[in-house]
C-alpha cells in the first residue's frame, strides 16, 4: 500500500521509467509464455523447447538491469525522513524499491498474460493453441521477473557499513560510486575474458561445421551452431560489461589529460566520477550491439528471415539497454545536482555546462563505437569463412 501512495505522488518522471519497467517484463513474460506455448504444441522437440527457453534468459536479465536501475535512479534519499518516522528505518528504501518494482513488473506481467492468452485465441500456431494452457506452468514463467526484480532492486540499495551522515548520505551506500582519482579495476578482467572468448570463437569453427549433431538451434530460424560457439559470446559479453566502468573512467583521464581548460576538466571529472554508474550499462549497451553486428555480419546476407517473436526479442533487448542507459545517466545527473548548483553560484554559464555534456558524451561514443566494431569484426570472421 505504501508503495502505491509512493507511486501516486510521484512526477511524471518517475512514472515514466516505473512503465518502462513494466513494459520490459511484459515483453519478457510473453516470451516466456511463447516458450511454453511452442512446447505444449511440439511435444516431440524437447531440444528445441528447451532452446527457445534457455533463449528468454537474455531479455530476463536486461529486464532485471532495467529495473535495478530504475530503482537506484529514483530520489528514494528524500524518503529517509519519512520512513523513519514510520519505523521503517534505513531498511525502508530498499523494501521500499522492492514492492515497487514487484508492483511494475506484476502489471507488466499481468499484460503479457492477456495479449498471450488473446493471440493464442486467434489460433497462432507457434503458441500451441490446440493444447490446453497448465496456468500453473504460466504463472510460475510469469512470478519469476516480478520476484526476481524485487530481490535485485532490494539487494542493489540494501545499506552496507554504518549510518552515513551529512549531506552526502545519498551517495554513502553506493557501491557503484568510485572516486575520481581511483580507477574501477574491472579492466583487467574484461580484457581477459573478453580475449578469452575471442579465442574460443576462433578454435570453434572446425568444431561448429563437424559436430552436427550436438549443434544448438538459434532462435528465429537462424540455423545451428556450436554450443562453444556460444561459450565464447557469453565470455566476450561478459568481459564487455566488466570492463565497462574502467574505459568510461579512462575516457575521463583522456579528457583531462594534458594541460586541460575548464572545459575538458569538468567534463573528464565527471566522467570518472560517474564511471561506475553508466559503466555497466554502457558495457551491457556494448555486447547487445556487438552481437547483433557480427549476427548481421553471419546471417544478414543469406535467405533467413527473422521469425516475429526474434524480431520483437530483438527490440526488446536493445530498448531496454537504452532505457537502462538513459536511466543511469539521469541518476548520475541527480547524484551532481549539487556540485551543479555550487557552479551555477560561482557564475558558470550555463553554456559551459551544456557543452560538457555533449563533450562527455561524444568521447565516450568515440572510444566504445570503435571498439564493438572491432570486437564483433574479430568474433564474427572466423564463423564467416
Amino acid at each position: 500500500m505504501l508503495s502505491l501512495r509512493v507511486a501516486r505522488g510521484s512526477v511524471p518522471t518517475v512514472l515514466l521509467r516505473r512503465l518502462s519497467v513494466a513494459a520490459a517484463a511484459a515483453g519478457t513474460g510473453f516470451l516466456l509464455l511463447a516458450a511454453l506455448g511452442y512446447a505444449l504444441g511440439h511435444p516431440g522437440e524437447p531440444s528445441a523447447s528447451s532452446a527457445r527457453l534457455a533463449w528468454c534468459l537474455v531479455p530476463f536479465a536486461i529486464a532485471l538491469q532495467l529495473s535495478v536501475a530504475v530503482s537506484r535512479a529514483e530520489p528514494s534519499g528524500r524518503l529517509h525522513a519519512g520512513l523513519a518516522a514510520v519505523g521503517l528505518g534505513r531498511n525502508g528504501v530498499p523494501l521500499l524499491a522492492a514492492a515497487a518494482s514487484a508492483l511494475s513488473c506484476g502489471l507488466g506481467s499481468a499484460v503479457a498474460l492477456v495479449a498471450f492468452l488473446r493471440l493464442r485465441g486467434t489460433s497462432v500456431e507457434a503458441l500451441g493453441p490446440d493444447r490446453p494452457l497448465p496456468f500453473a506452468g504460466a504463472l510460475t514463467l510469469l512470478a519469476a521477473v516480478p520476484l526476481l526484480a524485487a530481490a535485485a532492486s532490494a539487494a542493489s540499495l540494501w545499506p552496507r557499513g554504518a549510518a552515513p551522515s551529512g549531506p552526502a548520505s545519498a551517495d554513502a551506500d553506493d557501491p557503484d560510486a568510485p572516486s575520481a582519482v581511483s580507477a574501477p579495476a574491472g579492466l583487467p578482467w574484461g580484457v581477459a575474458l573478453t580475449a578469452i572468448g575471442l579465442a574460443i570463437e576462433v578454435t570453434a569453427d572446425d568444431l561448429s561445421r563437424s559436430t552436427a549433431t550436438d549443434l544448438m538451434p538459434l532462435p528465429g530460424g537462424l540455423g545451428n551452431t556450436a554450443p562453444t560457439v556460444l561459450a565464447g559470446w557469453a565470455l566476450i559479453a561478459a568481459g564487455m560489461v566488466l570492463a565497462g566502468p574502467a574505459l568510461v573512467h579512462a575516457c575521463g583521464r583522456l579528457l583531462a589529460a594534458v594541460r586541460p581548460g575548464a572545459l575538458r576538466l569538468l567534463a573528464g571529472r565527471a566522467l570518472q566520477e560517474e564511471a561506475g554508474r553508466i559503466g555497466r550499462p554502457v558495457g551491457v549497451l556494448c555486447a547487445i550491439a556487438a552481437g547483433g553486428l557480427a549476427a548481421l555480419q553471419l546471417y544478414g546476407t543469406g535467405d533467413r528471415k527473422l521469425g516475429p517473436l526474434t524480431g520483437f526479442a530483438a527490440a526488446l533487448i536493445v530498448l531496454s539497454a537504452l532505457a537502462t542507459v538513459l536511466t543511469a545517466a539521469l541518476e548520475a545527473r541527480r547524484s551532481r545536482e549539487h556540485r551543479t548548483a555550487a557552479l551555477v553560484q560561482l557564475g558558470a554559464p550555463a553554456s559551459l555546462l551544456r557543452t560538457a555534456v555533449g563533450l562527455r558524451c561524444a568521447m565516450v561514443l568515440a572510444v566504445v563505437v570503435p571498439l564493438t566494431v572491432l570486437i564483433a569484426q574479430l568474433a564474427a570472421s572466423p564463423l564467416g569463412v
